[in-house]
């Protein structure tokens, strides 16, 4: 497995259900670490790796998602010859340029993934990296129905899936008893940049009906302005800044909420991809409100409640009805858990990557599979 996803233990949860399957023999490679540049270097976290082999390989140009490649890795793919080299990696990615031509070399499938969900051409060498790996592909894999679209229009043709990159683990992220406000409590967790909409949130909460406290998780450069609107609107006292949480603590967290919102605005440069909150918020039973911006309404499918991107009104009308209604927001949250169930852990998502790869031909001695950081 090529993955610098991997270096999030929980991640490695899809690929212990996945070495379970039949005829599975499951090759990791991952990197000593990722620095990703929103929260720093991510050490490598080993949690899941019963079942399958997992081999830390050094990359270069850490950090650089579009020019990094592991300069071992042919000798793991010589070792390994695995019949299908699945790169969780851009199309446009050298990465996956490299992997593609070792992938051929040493007559492995190869198989790419893909979140770009905005159409985009790129300036060489980038644009020939896509082009051949198109070529080389045997299969790909896209996050979301609207990925899969744009890579059609930018002339792939081969086959293609859309699965999510990973689920979420049922057992960790599930209803559980917690102390909990007096009041109703609306939770948002994301990044506090313009796109992740945590301001639309305040203003909903200023014109609600129903009085309401809210928790804001997560953090970024928009903390300071955020907390100047909330005094200026009035609800100050009624929201709480906690900053990130550690991974750990995320199912507590998100259990101390009536309703997650998950309010994020299209951007020229950015729209939303998948939305992980949202499945974990599900998982534990918690309805959710989100936007219509990418996937988030196809993720939340009848299990919660959508409303126009970048109205505030239409959010805070949407929270009032949610929150004077303790046997609908009930049943809203028993479907997420089911869909969740049904869709979206971590098993059903490698037995989606399992049925993939048995399409592809592929019964015989060993497999391969790898992970990209982010969503």
């Amino acid at each position: 497995m090529l993955s610098k996803a991997l270096v999030n233990g929980v991640y490695q949860k899809k690929l212990e259900e996945l070495a379970k399957l039949p005829e599975i023999e499951l090759l990791a490679i991952v990197p000593p670490h990722w620095h990703e540049s929103r929260v720093g270097v991510v050490q490598l976290e080993r949690r899941y790796t019963e079942g399958y082999e997992l081999v830390v390989e050094p990359m270069w140009f850490n950090g650089h998602h579009h020019i990094h490649w592991y300069p071992g890795l042919a000798r793991h793919v010589r070792r390994f010859r695995p019949h299908i080299l699945h790169v969780d990696e851009e199309p446009y990615n050298l990465v996956t340029f490299h992997a593609a031509l070792l992938g051929r070399l040493y007559g492995a499938r190869v198989v790419f993934f893909t979140w770009q969900n905005l159409y985009r051409r790129y300036p060489p060498p980038f644009s020939w990296f896509e082009r051949v790996n198109y070529r080389l592909a045997a299969a790909a894999v896209a996050g979301s129905q609207e990925a899969a679209a744009v890579l059609r229009r930018k002339g792939y043709r081969g086959p293609l899936e859309v699965i999510p990159q990973f689920g979420v683990d049922p057992e960790l992220f599930r209803p559980m008893p917690v102390e909990r406000s007096p009041l109703p409590t609306i939770g948002f967790v994301g990044r506090l940049v313009p796109e992740k909409g945590a301001d639309l949130l305040l203003h909903a909460l200023a014109r609600m009906r129903t009085r309401a406290v809210a928790q804001i998780v997560g953090s970024g450069s928009e903390r300071s302005r955020l907390e100047l609107l909330a005094t200026s609107l009035g609800v100050r006292d009624r929201v709480t800044f906690r900053g990130s949480v550690a991974p750990a603590l995320m199912p507590q967290t998100l259990n101390m909420f009536d309703v997650l919102v998950v309010p994020s605005r299209t951007r020229r440069n950015w729209k939303e991809q998948f939305g992980r909150v949202i499945i974990e918020a599900m998982a534990c039973g918690v309805p959710v409100i989100g936007s219509d911006s990418g996937e988030i309404p196809q993720v939340i499918g009848d299990a919660g409640l959508v409303f126009p991107e970048d109205d505030a009104q239409a959010l805070a009308r949407a929270l009032d009805a949610l929150l004077e209604n303790p046997a609908r927001r009930q049943e809203l949250g028993r479907r997420g858990r089911q869909r969740v169930l049904e869709l979206f852990t971590q098993a059903r998502v490698a037995e989606r990557y399992y049925e993939l790869y048995r399409s592809l031909g592929s019964a015989g001695r060993s497999y391969a599979a790898a992970g990209r950081l982010g969503g």
